[in-house]
């Protein structure tokens, strides 16, 4: 068995997980690396994760809400025995909440050696590539939905906006009250 195929299946069986870091500087880039993601659609929009970051990938059940969490952190699950928060991608990206269903996915991933889930549309597929396709988001606004991107890659299909992980959750909650401002991840003003 070749050593991606290992680490993949070590992925889902709870061995360890690599953190792929797609924003590195465009030297790391010059280096023709396989490497392998997970794509995802949200609405019409398609995004990725590194698989080596994705643990499962299940159906929608119901999750029990917690007080006082960011409106973005859709409550936990109880996954064997596990307690896993979920993240609505959906509202995080500045979206509104997903009216989840019967078939919408959570993508059980690991952020900084923990679990969190990743509520999204539906999987579209596996997409191997070279880390030098791998190419900068674009830093024309300063949008909050850029800061949570690592990296785009273009396919013969579509555009696939990879998901910076460990961004993802990288907001203190002593800033979220700032949302409701409209200054998403911007410190209150004093």
């Amino acid at each position: 068995m070749s050593e991606p195929a290992v680490a993949t299946a070590n992925a889902g069986a709870g061995g360890p997980v690599a953190h792929t870091d797609w924003a590195a500087g465009n030297a790391a880039r010059t280096e023709s690396n396989p490497t392998q993601l997970i794509s995802f659609a949200i609405g019409d929009d398609q995004y990725g994760v590194d698989i080596m970051a994705v643990r499962e990938i299940k159906g929608w059940t119901d999750i029990t809400p917690l007080p006082r969490q960011p409106q973005y952190v859709r409550g936990v699950l109880n996954l064997r025995g596990v307690i896993v928060p979920i993240v609505d991608l959906r509202c995080r990206f500045g979206q509104g909440l997903t009216q989840a269903t019967p078939l919408h996915i959570v993508i059980i991933v690991h952020i900084s050696g923990k679990p969190v889930g990743l509520l999204a549309d539906r999987v579209l597929d596996i997409v191997s590539l070279d880390s030098n396709e791998i190419k900068p988001v674009p830093r024309v606004a300063q949008g909050h939905r850029v800061n949570f991107l690592s990296g785009l890659v273009t396919t013969e299909d579509a555009m696939i906006a990879l998901i910076d992980l460990p961004n993802l959750l990288s907001m203190p909650i002593e800033e979220v009250g700032a949302e409701s401002n409209g200054a998403f991840g911007a410190k209150p003003k004093e």
